[in-house]
């Protein structure tokens, strides 16, 4: 008498005599069902948001909390993940009237700055079209309508230095992806370099003034980190001054924690050696 046996009385018969494992034999093997790598399309999923703006509900592409595996960061703090890079889905964007924004600000807003943006953006603005995961190119575009935003709204100088940073890591995730055999290799690296370049020199730029006028916490930062920030920016520059002078005040401060204490020690060695130079 087989295992299945009597699956007859519920007109299930032609089952009563199947191989148990036949299907894992043919799948996987020895190891049994073949395992599927997760695809960045895995780590996602549609979040609804009503728009401050217009009052319209959407839906936007949105990493899962708690999914992707984080590898471990630059040392601009740059946050890396396996299989998913989720700095592309930071950037909430309403299809209907532009408004656009990091999702830490995203509902922050003002009726004055909402009426900016209706009169500054929304009145000239194309939709653009949501795909179910989003290329560099694709993150690039919303980053860029939601620093416009931040430009319009006249939002803090904090803000619109952490968008030009987070473009700066976007960048530098192009960068990483490209193919190398491709022909225009050579040139899109250089593009990407000069671009990120740029983006950290306008979030320097920014941060310095927001640290002069400006509270902490800052973009859900404490003063230790955005200081720390400011010196490994500072340092590519080569404004060791300004980057000594923030470093001296972490290893002093008793508000900083002994890995951050670590990180600002590497940073002023890092300094002494390139003066050497």
């Amino acid at each position: 008498m087989g295992i299945l046996s009597g699956l007859d009385q519920f007109g299930l018969g032609n089952l009563e005599n199947v191989d148990l494992y036949e299907t894992q034999k043919k799948e996987g093997g020895k190891g049994g069902a073949e395992h599927k790598e997760p695809e960045e399309i895995d780590f996602l999923f549609d979040k609804s948001y009503t728009c401050p703006v217009c009052d319209t509900e959407f839906k936007t592409r949105t990493v899962k909390v708690g999914k992707a595996k984080l590898l471990g960061t630059d040392s601009d703090l740059r946050p890396k993940y396996d299989k998913v890079d989720s700095l592309k889905y930071d950037i909430i964007l309403c299809p209907h009237c532009g408004y656009a924004a990091l999702a830490r600000y995203f509902k922050v807003l003002t009726t004055p700055q909402a009426k900016l943006i209706k009169e500054n953006i929304s009145k000239g603005f194309k939709t653009i079209p949501e795909h179910a995961v989003y290329s560099y190119d694709d993150a690039m575009e919303r980053y860029k309508l939601a620093l416009a935003n931040a430009i319009v709204k006249r939002g803090k100088a904090s803000e619109k230095a952490y968008i030009c940073l987070k473009m700066a890591w976007l960048t530098r995730g192009k960068l990483e992806q490209l193919d190398v055999t491709d022909p225009t290799y050579d040139a899109q690296m250089h593009e990407c370099q000069n671009d990120e370049m740029e983006l950290l020199k306008s979030s320097l730029e920014g941060f310095l003034a927001a640290r002069q006028t400006e509270s902490f916490p800052m973009c859900g930062m404490d003063e230790t980190t955005v200081d720390y920030l400011i010196s490994v920016t500072a340092i590519k520059f080569q404004k060791y001054d300004v980057a000594a002078k923030l470093i001296s005040g972490i290893l002093l401060s008793p508000n900083a924690n002994a890995r951050m204490k670590d990180k600002a020690r590497d940073l002023k060695q890092q300094i002494l050696e390139e003066r050497k130079h």
